[in-house]
Formats: C-alpha cells, structure tokens, sequence
C-alpha cells in the first residue's frame, strides 16, 4: 500500500510539472523574452519588456545592480533603455562607473552599449566646454540629475568633476594614463570623492608609480575622501592595493638596493682587515721555504 502511496504522488509531481499553468509560464517567459525567477533583475526586464514602463525598468535595473544580481546584465539592459529615452550621457556615466563590477568578457560588449571610445571623449569634451563657455545648465547654478532612479540637484563643480572623471575613464580605456592623471587630477582638485581617487590610484599603477598609487588608495581607506564610507568604495581600494603589492619587487631585492654608505664602507674596511691579516702572515712563509732550502742543500 505504501508503495502504491509513493507511486501516485510521483505520478502528480510529474503531472503537476506539465500542468497547463506550467506550460502557459513557460510560453509567457519565451514570448516576452523575460527570464525567469523573481530577483530585481527579472522585475526590471518584466518593466521594460511587458509593461512597457522605461522609468520604471531603471529602478529596477540601478535596485539589480547595487544588489549584484546580474550586474552585467542590468547594466546593459539598462543603458539601452537610457538612451530610447534620450539620456545617452547618464547611459555613458553608469557604465563607465560601474563596468568595474563586470567580468572581463562583458567589457567589449559595454563598450558597444555606450558607444566607440573616442566618440565618448568628443562629447564629454563638448559638455565640458559648454561648460567652460558658461552655456550650461540653461544659465541656472543647478540642474535635476538622475541617478539610481532618483532626482537631485547637482551644482556646476559637481558636473564638471563628474565629467572628467569620465573622460579620465575613457582616456584609460584607450590606454593614455598620462591625459587620464591629468584630467583626473584636476576632477579631484574641482570635487574629490574616493571614486576617482581608485582610478587616479590605478592610472599611477598602469605608470608603475606605486608608491603614489598606494598613498593615494590609502587615502581612501584612511577615511580621507568623501565617500570612503562606502563598502564597495573601500572593497575596490583594499583589491587595488592588494594587485599593487604583487607587483612590487620581492623583498630582498628592495633591501639590496636600500644598502646606505656606512654599510658599504664598514663592508670595505672588513675587507682591508681580512687583506692586512693574510699579508701579516706571509713572512711566516717565506722563513718556512727558506729552511727547507737549506735542509735540501
């Protein structure tokens, strides 16, 4: 009876499983190209795909990616909704902030999604020469900004540090370090935060600068930088430090080239005294020879 009891149940699992409810999920899932399950990843293309809300979609997308779930995806999916509506620059902004999080085989790919490197340079150059020129912002001292889904109000010096940073990033992608330091440099002087302060750190490790390279991420972990409060912030700083390390030359090979000038004069004066006592003891030799000469003859 029991087995009978276990046979029926198996027969309604498997019945359940190619029940008509399970085949109408699974024919909503390929018609609407949503993937299944319920993380905020699956809700934000749910936003996008089916109920057609772009706004949203990048809440969803921004809730995905600080969560980790599926940053690579989210941030892609969410760059193109950015620019069907018109906000290619933000677009730009998030993937060049956040690519850091992605593996290395989904870089070409969001490179793709927010355009050809040099054409990122030309318009962040463009932006920041409105700037410069006082044409920005409509002649206003703040404008709305969107970021993670939500509005706030950004000031001149903060979008003008948010620009080079930017450009510093895309300088570093075509692997010019000496223009992405400079423009990094000046985004720190203008608005610093510990952002830029883990690139400018990187850009001096591609220079082999290390020891600027490690004051400037300790500034970060030092609690030195606005923002160094961030978990993810001082994560990338402790991973950048750490890479740092193993590229530095073994120790030993660092405490040789540390030797000072008494060192090398005590080593000196140890040999002179090893010289002094060998020719101290020659003359003790020559009698020796000299007497089994007069013992042959």
């Amino acid at each position: 009876m029991e087995e009978r009891g276990g046979c029926n149940n198996n027969k309604s699992s498997s019945s359940s499983s190619s029940s008509p409810k399970g085949k109408r999920d699974d024919i909503y899932h390929v018609l609407h190209k949503v993937p299944f399950g319920d993380g905020p990843y699956v809700r934000a293309k749910h936003a996008q795909l089916v109920d057609k809300d772009p706004e949203a979609a990048i809440v969803l997308f921004w809730k995905a990616i600080n969560s980790g779930d599926k940053v690579d995806s989210a941030l892609k999916d969410m760059a193109v909704v950015m620019k069907q509506l018109d906000r290619s620059e933000e677009a730009i902004q998030a993937i060049c902030s956040f690519r850091s999080l992605c593996p290395k085989q989904s870089q070409e790919s969001l490179d793709n999604k927010c355009g050809k490197i040099d054409e990122q340079i030309e318009l962040l150059k463009r932006k920041l020469k409105l700037i410069y020129q006082g044409e920005a912002f409509n002649g206003k001292l703040t404008k709305t900004a969107r970021s993670h889904g939500k509005k706030f109000q950004v000031s001149i010096k903060q979008e003008t540090s948010r620009l080079l940073g930017n450009l510093g990033w895309a300088y570093m992608q075509k692997m010019n370090y000496i223009m992405a330091e400079v423009v990094y440099r000046k985004a720190q002087i203008i608005d610093p935060d510990c952002n830029k302060a883990c690139n400018l750190g990187l850009c001096l490790m591609k220079q082999a600068r290390y020891e600027e390279a490690q004051l400037m991420l300790e500034d970060v972990l030092d609690g030195k930088l606005p923002g160094s409060d961030d978990g993810k912030s001082r994560k990338r700083a402790q991973d950048l430090l750490t890479e740092l390390r193993s590229l530095l030359p073994a120790p030993y090979l660092s405490d040789i080239l540390a030797l000072d000038d008494e060192f090398i004069k005590g080593l000196e004066q140890m040999m002179n005294q090893l010289g002094q006592v060998r020719s101290k003891r020659l003359p003790i030799f020559e009698e020796i020879s000299s007497f089994r000469d007069q013992l042959a003859c």
